[in-house]
């Protein structure tokens, strides 16, 4: 015996003709973002590299650029633009991949970014990839909605410079606090960076007191450097050329690199060597470079290859060591902090009252 079919008078069969409606229904539906995983999921996924502005330095995300007024800023800022719009060299020596950049240079005129860029590119033709701009609205007031379009406009961007970003922020909310308003100044500049994966560089001051940890030197609260995926501290002596870029951040590894500011050229050169050696006088210098390669030398030995007086090499290595810049191991052997002592040299009794290098009982340096 068939059984009849059941009756369904609310069944409808969808077409062609109803694809439209299906469509339009199920994009309705709010769309979920996953934000949890198992450890397993975690470690199974394969995620692109980061992109970097400036490899080593400027990573994609939100990158504060501090230091104090007139201290060149503005300059490096100008100069890294028109180097990655170009696709040459960051600072002279760091190749990057060239692509559009956007450099929002809020306190100047464009006579006055004519004269600089002009000084800033030399001999190089001006970049098509290179937008500048002397206004825009604060981010609270469609200014991020500004940024994202020009990033609509070029999916190949690489970075966006705000020169300064008190320009930009806008107001704190009613009755945030200084910290909540600080953050949240900074989180909707991460959030353009982050959504387009472009290096955002926020310029920003220093305090006026200066500090031994870089970080509290930011202006502000710890809001800033706290939402900032990276910050970099620019330190120059007044009249000085010699300048250290202090980095850290969460896809940064933490470091020092030693510039000079070329006037001339309105350009910031990376030099050689770490920043320890640009920050003492030369004989420092000279001595700290010979143990990098040579440590566990003698102050004869160091005088004889580096062709210094021995009794110079002996005060300033003794004073090197009373500085911390120098580490010394039993036998009046001199080497750089954290650099291991050779084995199995001959080794001495050291003393600030030694009169020589001569072979004695080893003891551990300094005595109590």
């Amino acid at each position: 015996m068939t059984r009849p079919e059941p009756t369904r008078p609310n069944l409808h069969v969808a077409g062609p003709h109803d694809a439209a409606e299906v469509l339009s229904a199920e994009q309705a539906r709010p769309a979920r973002i996953r934000t949890s995983w198992t450890a397993a999921d975690i470690m199974a996924m394969e995620f692109a590299p980061p992109k970097w502005a400036v490899p080593g330095v400027l990573s994609e995300g939100v990158n504060l650029l501090c230091g104090p007024p007139k201290v060149g800023k503005s300059w490096m800022s100008l100069g890294l633009a028109a180097d990655v719009a170009l696709g040459g060299k960051a600072f002279g020596s760091i190749p990057v991949e060239r692509g559009p950049v956007l450099y929002l240079a809020l306190e100047d005129t464009a006579r006055r970014l004519q004269s600089r860029l002009g000084k800033v590119l030399g001999q190089r033709k001006a970049p098509g990839g290179l937008t500048l701009a002397t206004e825009c609205p604060p981010l609270p007031r469609g200014g991020d909605q500004a940024i994202a379009a020009w990033l609509d406009r070029n999916p190949s961007a690489r970075m966006v410079i705000i020169d300064v970003f008190a320009k930009l922020r806008g107001n704190s909310a009613p009755g945030s606090s200084a910290y909540d308003a600080d953050y949240s100044a900074v989180s909707r500049a991460k959030k353009v960076a982050d959504d387009y994966g472009v290096a955002f560089v926020l310029v920003h001051h220093v305090r006026k007191a200066g500090s031994d940890d870089f970080l509290t030197e930011v202006s502000g609260t710890n809001g800033l450097a706290g939402a900032a995926d990276a910050t970099l501290v620019l330190k120059r002596a007044r009249n000085q050329g010699d300048g250290v870029l202090h980095v850290t951040g969460r896809d940064v590894d933490e470091n020092e690199y030693a510039l000079n500011f070329d006037t001339a050229a309105g350009a910031w050169q990376m030099l050689d060597g770490p920043a320890q050696d640009h920050q003492v006088g030369e004989t420092r210098a000279t001595i700290l470079r010979f143990l990098r390669t040579t440590p566990g030398s003698t102050p004869k030995a160091i005088a004889t290859e580096v062709g210094l007086a021995y009794d110079n090499v002996k005060r300033t290595c003794q004073r090197m060591l009373a500085d911390g810049q120098l580490a010394a191991d039993t036998g009046g052997r001199y080497r750089v902090p954290g650099v291991p002592p050779v084995p199995g040299v001959p080794q001495t009794t050291l003393t600030s009252e030694n009169k020589g290098d001569t072979t004695g009982t080893p003891t551990l340096w300094p005595q109590p």
